[in-house]
């Protein structure tokens, strides 16, 4: 818990406090959700594969670019956290504290997913959202978050002792072994903080700390996103179920939760093209 503060206030820290409010980055420079574009290529799409994560599990897929992809819930309340990659350069990953920045504290239709720097770019695009209808609650928790990080074994044994292995750092961790044949240990070095799929959180009001409760999510409900880029992806259902009492553990009740791969019609792409990278010249004031 956070100490108490032990410096006086200024004399002028109700006007200090009372600051205007100035937002970080200016969205109208960023690229603009194509509504018209998105929901053409969406219609009439094929399904050309799914992959099924068990409970407290990990799977990796790989999703063209120019594809839609699915994270549905198909039989009870279960969070996912979802890591992406460029298929031919590991080192370009979602980078989910600038998709904060430039989006918010948790994402829906219209949002984008960028990568690391220096390639700061659209990875992938969410187009539909189920749970879009959910907003912010009384306690200002909303859903699909950009704000935690994953359960890890790490954490979990520095605040309870033990050794846990299905947290969703080390799920995700064997998932891209298994994918790409790397070691433990390299593929470790490439999983990185993710998108919370379907799960419920926001801060506490007296010292906004985050926090978690129930997911609202129902089986059928889906997330989908639109590949900019060929992807990797790898998703991990939470050991902590729907997040609504525990993490890092066996006691939670857990569901599997199921990946779609869909492809739309050739003509609905004819002018489309995976965005660049970022084109700052990387001289860094030399």
């Amino acid at each position: 818990m956070r100490c108490s503060p032990q410096t006086p206030p200024p004399p002028d820290a109700a006007a200090r406090r009372a600051a205007p409010l100035v937002i970080a980055y200016a969205s109208d420079r960023a690229p603009v959700y194509d509504a018209d574009f998105y929901d053409n290529a969406r219609s009439r799409m094929t399904k050309t594969g799914e992959t099924v994560v068990p409970p407290r599990g990990a799977r990796a897929f790989d999703v063209p670019a120019g594809h839609f992809f699915r994270i549905v819930s198909i039989e009870g309340p279960q969070v996912g956290d979802l890591n992406l990659w460029n298929v031919a350069n590991l080192s370009e990953r979602f980078f989910s504290g600038k998709t904060r920045a430039l989006s918010a504290t948790h994402v829906s239709r219209g949002d984008r997913l960028w990568s690391a720097l220096p390639y700061l770019r659209p990875m992938a695009t969410i187009t539909r959202d189920t749970l879009d209808w959910y907003g912010f609650d009384a306690d200002g928790a909303g859903v699909h978050d950009v704000i935690g990080t994953r359960c890890d074994p790490y954490t979990n044994l520095l605040l309870t002792g033990d050794e846990y292995h299905h947290c969703c750092h080390s799920n995700l961790t064997r998932a891209l072994a298994a994918r790409t044949g790397l070691s433990l240990r390299d593929a470790e070095n490439n999983v990185h903080d993710v998108l919370n799929v379907f799960m419920c959180t926001g801060f506490t009001r007296d010292a906004h700390r985050y926090f978690m409760k129930a997911s609202p999510v129902r089986p059928g409900d889906f997330i989908e996103f639109f590949a900019e880029i060929d992807l990797i992806g790898a998703l991990s259902t939470c050991p902590g179920g729907d997040c609504g009492a525990t993490l890092s553990s066996d006691v939670a009740q857990c569901f599997p939760l199921k990946v779609e791969i869909f492809r739309p019609r050739a003509d609905a792409l004819e002018r489309w093209r995976s965005p660049a990278v970022s084109a700052y010249s990387g001289r860094h004031g030399e």
